[in-house]
């Protein structure tokens, strides 16, 4: 997981840009559902009326408020915030002072201070006007005190309040504020809005008017928030996409520049199949977790964390369901977590299996087809399959039950939710508009986390690759290039001596070489031939440093090549594979593959020197043709005079042959190595070989066998001294042949006849 977040790290600048314009989108989108609460509650409810105090009110509404404020100060608080006009309404009325109005929102302000001292006058006017239960009782409690000839013909509530003594209006009213103040908040302003209607109403306000104007403006609101939120999402997600490309670029460019920078010792702890997996499936894991991580994980905590700041300004009583909810959204997400993450780990590795066995049937299916092992490779390849699909299968199952329970959650918790809001609405402590603003919020809480929980899918496939990757990048290479190199003088001698060598493969028990001691000469060709698994292609893979030397030396003109840098080191040698690779191009490119600057006349020089220029001539596109991947389009023997001809293009000083004429027929073989003798002949010439005719006139012969020196000499010398070598010649040579060098002579060619 931490390797996810440190590849991620590298674009430390895009991932804040992205989280601010996440914040963005989050405020917009948290803003909606308030939005749609105010429609319901005031646009619809409440006929675009927000304020609990009138902006304006008749003087007779006055009068009646003053009625029921018989405390001084009371009185003095509401005159002062109101002026009278007789000329905005055509009629006598009291108009809010400015100001008072744009402070509705700040705590403690005069227009708190008004609400508060006018609640209560307004609720009791539009009670007795409405003439519901509690007023009519209020009022039938007021008249019995009074004698009926007392009460004039039509007198209402508010001319029977004037006619009794101020102190008992006072005690009424400390009684009916005693109940009042049990009553829910909401009840009371709904009340006090109520009121502020019929005062719009009586001063001929446009009541529809103010109802349409606040429904479009909030909705205008609306619209632009969503198309701010809209524009905020599509960068961020284009910011995400660009962040998790360049993290997949970067990320293969380091594993490709850290492969090529492989030691042998490396590519036989990683197989092939492995390094492409890594570098394509894994990478791309990765690349498509950090755009999610960005565009989805980045943003459900700000969501998460808005939402729950909302629910509580929202309503407080209901904010147990919300921890309801993301307590059984965690179980959840921990009981995948603990059943999936080990399968996935499982299933990389199923994944690196099916690619080598379909690697290995694809590449060997002329083999498979002559030996007709179909259905045998068949049944491998299926059972890699089936391995690799009841694992997928599996995880799968167990991402599939997160929906559904998921969804459950998410209704079960809108039911609780309504059911819960209902009592509420019902009890007078909440709005419609509220309770849907509640299920919104809540919504995008449990959203929240259920993208948390689409991330959970990815999260633990592309954690293992993100340590797959890790192992490349992080891999010791047992070949390095020292930390004060020394340099080679720009024209070399080519002298390459091996210094009592001794060589073993990386957690093996014994050596492959052991003591080896030659010098190979410039304008001199030394042979290396043993048995099979005698170790003489280890031998020559130790010059270009493919592997270093266990114990003893190599030096190159005096120098260690282990004090050399492995780039100019191997810019001074041709070396030609025992099995010759070509790369998808032309014929042309293949043989200036090692120098490509090099000329026309030294391309075609090099492929006449390798016996080359007659196959290629005789293509219509000549130097020109084209060569398909690992050189499928041409044969073995042509593969190999191609290589040839790339590593003579190179004008090395040191020329390493692994066995690079065992495709050859005799007439081509001598006719190539006069050719290159006359090429290399101020050269060091290195041949491994199998045939004895290949080697006969080499300036000198080094005989494995076992890993050791069985020999050092010319042919003729090896015959009488090296009886390892005398069975490999008797073994290739005719008779006529190894009387030609003495070999038989007096007893032993009369044994021998």
């Amino acid at each position: 997981m931490r390797k996810l977040f440190q590849y991620m790290g590298m674009y430390r600048k895009t991932v804040f840009l992205v989280f601010l314009i996440l914040i963005v989108q989050a405020y917009c989108d948290l803003s909606l559902p308030a939005y749609t609460s105010d429609i319901v509650n005031v646009g619809i409810q409440q006929g675009g009326i927000s304020e609990s105090v009138p902006k304006a009110v008749s003087r007779e509404g006055m009068e009646r408020i003053l009625t029921f404020l018989p405390d001084p100060k009371d009185r003095e608080t509401v005159m002062d915030a109101y002026e009278e006009d007789a000329s905005v309404y055509g009629k006598e009325a009291y108009i809010l002072k400015d100001g008072i109005l744009e402070e509705a929102k700040e705590e403690g302000s005069a227009y708190d201070r008004l609400s508060e001292v006018m609640s209560l006058p307004m609720m009791l006017i539009q009670g007795f006007s409405s003439g519901n239960d509690v007023t009519e009782q209020i009022q039938q409690q007021i008249t019995a005190g009074i004698p009926a000839e007392m009460l004039p013909e039509g007198a209402d509530i508010f001319d029977i309040l004037g006619m009794i003594p101020q102190e008992q209006v006072t005690r009424m009213l400390e009684e009916i504020e005693g109940q009042i103040t049990e009553m829910p908040d909401t009840i009371r302003e709904q009340a006090a809005i109520s009121y502020v209607k019929t005062a719009y109403e009586d001063l001929g306000m446009d009541l529809d008017g103010m109802q349409l104007g606040y429904l479009v403006e909030t909705g205008a609101r609306m619209v632009g928030l969503a198309f701010l939120g809209m524009l905020a999402s599509v960068l961020a997600g284009l910011l995400a996409s660009r962040a998790g490309a360049a993290s997949g670029r970067d990320l293969r460019g380091k594993v490709f520049r850290r492969v090529v920078g492989f030691s042998s010792n490396e590519f036989d702890q990683f197989s092939t199949a492995s390094l492409i997996t890594r570098s394509t499936n894994d990478i791309q894991q990765i690349q498509m977790l950090i755009v999610m991580l960005l565009r989805m994980v980045l943003y459900a905590p700000i969501l998460a964390a808005g939402g729950i700041y909302q629910v509580f300004r929202t309503n407080v009583s209901m904010s147990w369901i919300i921890g309801l909810a993301v307590l059984l959204i965690g179980l959840v997400i921990l009981l995948l977590f603990t059943v999936a993450m080990p399968k996935f780990k499982i299933m990389q590795k199923l994944v690196d299996r099916l690619n080598l066995v379909t690697r290995e049937i694809l590449t060997g299916l002329s083999v498979i087809r002559a030996f007709s092992t179909e259905k045998h490779e068949e049944k491998r390849f299926d059972a890699a399959n089936q391995d690799l699909t009841r694992t997928n299968l599996f995880v799968n199952r167990a991402m599939t039950f997160m929906m559904p329970m998921m969804m459950l959650i998410m209704n079960g918790v809108s039911v609780l939710i309504i059911w819960t809001g209902a009592h509420g609405i019902g009890d007078g402590q909440m709005q419609v508009g509220d309770m849907m603003a509640f299920i919104q919020y809540t919504m995008q809480i449990i959203m929240s986390f259920l993208m948390l929980c689409m991330i959970s899918i990815m999260l633990p496939r592309a954690a293992v690759a993100a340590e797959r990757v890790d192992e490349i990048l992080t891999s010791e290479t047992l070949i390095h290039d020292p930390e004060e190199p020394k340099q080679l003088p720009k024209h070399t001698e080519g002298v390459l001596r091996f210094d009592h060598v001794s060589f073993r493969y990386p957690g093996a028990d014994e050596d492959v070489l052991h003591d080896i001691t030659f010098t190979a000469r410039p304008g001199e060709t030394t042979a290396i031939i043993g048995s099979t698994g005698s170790g003489k292609s280890t031998l020559v893979n130790l010059i270009p440093r493919f592997y270093d030397v266990t114990e003893g030396s190599i030096t190159l003109d005096g120098l260690d090549i282990r004090e050399i840098r492995q780039l100019d080191l191997r810019e001074r040698l041709g070396y030609v594979p025992q099995k010759g690779v070509l790369f998808s191009g032309t014929i042309g490119s293949n043989i200036l593959f090692g120098n490509p600057d090099g000329s026309d006349k030294e391309m075609r020089e090099a492929a006449e020197i390798a016996q080359a220029a007659a196959f290629i001539e005789e293509k219509p596109n000549g130097y020109e043709s084209p060569i398909s991947q690992g050189g499928a389009n041409v044969s073995g023997g042509q593969k190999q005079r191609l290589s040839i001809a790339r590593a003579v293009a190179k004008h090395p000083d040191v020329f390493i042959f692994d066995d690079s004429f065992s495709a050859l027929d005799y007439k081509t073989d001598v006719t190539l190595r006069k050719a290159l003798r006359e090429k290399t002949e101020h050269s060091t010439v290195l041949i491994v070989a199998q045939r004895i005719s290949t080697i006969l006139h080499a300036d000198q012969i080094l005989v494995l066998d076992d890993g050791e020196a069985a020999g050092i000499g010319t042919h003729e010398e090896l015959l009488k001294t090296c009886g390892v070598y005398r069975q490999i010649a008797e073994s290739q040579l005719s008779e006529q042949e190894l009387r030609q060098t003495g070999i038989y002579s007096g007893k032993e060619e009369k044994d021998h006849e």
